[in-house]
């Protein structure tokens, strides 16, 4: 009795874990829509479309003064964080983006824990789901660091890397 138990158990847990891992496999991320040009380097101009958590498109615009990105997990955190303890409109005040790069990321965890968490943000989270665009914009040497990118007219003016949320804050002033 307790074996069948055990087994029946085991048998809903199984089914269970093949249900959850079918309705997040699924990319509804389409590549058609989303596209970026040039890379971050100094003089050079650059520009996006990129979809924020709620799969809204975002093109980059000359008014556009700074870009917030990360490219690893923890420097994401960082700035989710400190973006939280700001008011709503921080980055609009700024005219700043924030950009995370999550095209390491498996399709089943992303949707099923990482897109709830970037829905509960206030703010937009542009999002990097092809590799090919995060290797445009990433600085291998400095991947595991928040990359700010100060922008005039499209074109990067300046390049600067933070590791900490003290760091970010002024970078941001």
């Amino acid at each position: 009795m307790i074996k069948k138990t055990i087994l029946g158990l085991l048998a809903l847990l199984i089914i269970a874990g093949g249900v959850f891992f079918f309705l997040n496999a699924k990319d509804n991320y389409d590549a058609d829509k989303y596209s970026a040009t040039g890379t971050i380097k100094h003089d050079v101009t650059i520009d996006f479309t990129l979809p924020d958590q709620f799969d809204k498109a975002h093109t980059l615009d000359a008014n556009t003064k700074t870009l917030v990105m990360t490219f690893a997990k923890a420097t994401s955190h960082i700035v989710r964080d400190f973006l939280h303890a700001q008011p709503a409109d921080y980055l609009a005040s700024r005219a700043a983006y924030y950009v995370a790069d999550i095209s390491p990321m498996p399709v089943v965890i992303r949707n099923a824990f990482a897109m709830p968490d970037l829905k509960k943000s206030s703010y937009p989270v542009l999002l990097i789901y092809d590799a090919a665009i995060a290797a445009k914009f990433r600085d291998e040497s400095h991947k595991d660091a928040i990359m700010i990118v100060t922008l005039e007219d499209k074109v990067v003016k300046n390049i600067q890397f933070v590791n900490d949320a003290k760091g970010l804050e002024k970078a941001l002033q």
